[in-house]
């Protein structure tokens, strides 16, 4: 058995039928034609599906709302990213020589695209059962990591806003550098006439989310208590 059998065999549980599948999950663009990504298109499914369903079954109290804001922190970018880490995907990633010397393999984007074109590779290795048991033992520490369902920052920052009789924020990407297949956006988030905050991340959305985390902590600060006199 190849290393990468035994390793797949260890992480997913599964002995592979075949391996072109998962090979091709741990394969970037900058490798050639065959790539992942056809086959995150298929894990994002896979990824979705069973976490729906098993969030729908753990908290039956939940309303919608609050089940959607658990789902989308559990299946962001940066969450399927510490998961591939967690199972140490970066070791068997196929990277091109000029996106590995970029340090793609320790990209959130990346990591986060291979994490679920995994899911895919299993999904059509195995079917779906095995795949949602993955699902569950790789994501189950983080499933219960919050007892209340997390708010994504921006919803909290547009929320705060809207509290505090502000105008929307705003936010406006100020830089774009790196490589095509390993970019880092800059991004500043505004609360006009009151406060600003600029972050980075590995795509828009990702930086967009970190400026607004910034900003909620620059604005959102208790106000000191007034001394009692006497």
């Amino acid at each position: 058995m190849t290393d990468l059998a035994a390793w797949i065999e260890r992480t997913f549980d599964h002995r592979p039928a075949d391996l072109a599948d998962w090979e091709r999950a741990l394969t970037h663009a900058s490798r050639g034609d065959t790539h992942y990504e056809r086959l995150e298109f298929l894990g994002d499914r896979v990824l979705g599906l069973s976490m729906a369903e098993w969030l729908f079954e753990t908290f039956p109290e939940e309303p919608e709302g609050a089940l959607s804001k658990r789902f989308n922190a559990l299946v962001a970018g940066v969450t399927c990213a510490e998961v591939a880490r967690d199972i140490g995907v970066p070791a068997h990633l196929r990277l091109g020589k000029q996106a590995r010397d970029d340090g793609a393999s320790d990209s959130d984007n990346i990591l986060g695209d291979v994490m679920e074109a995994l899911l895919g590779a299993l999904y059509r290795d195995a079917g779906l059962e095995p795949a949602r048991a993955v699902v569950r033992r790789l994501w189950a520490a983080r499933l219960h990591a919050d007892a209340a369902a997390p708010q994504h920052p921006k919803s909290a920052l547009q929320e705060w806003a809207a509290a505090n009789q502000r105008k929307a924020p705003v936010y406006e990407v100020v830089e774009r550098s790196g490589p095509g297949h390993a970019p880092r956006f800059k991004v500043r988030a505004e609360i006009a006439k009151l406060a600003d905050a600029t972050a980075e991340g590995g795509s828009k959305q990702e930086a967009e989310t970190a400026a607004a985390k910034a900003l909620l902590a620059l604005v959102n600060v208790p106000k000191p208590k007034k001394r009692r006199k006497g």
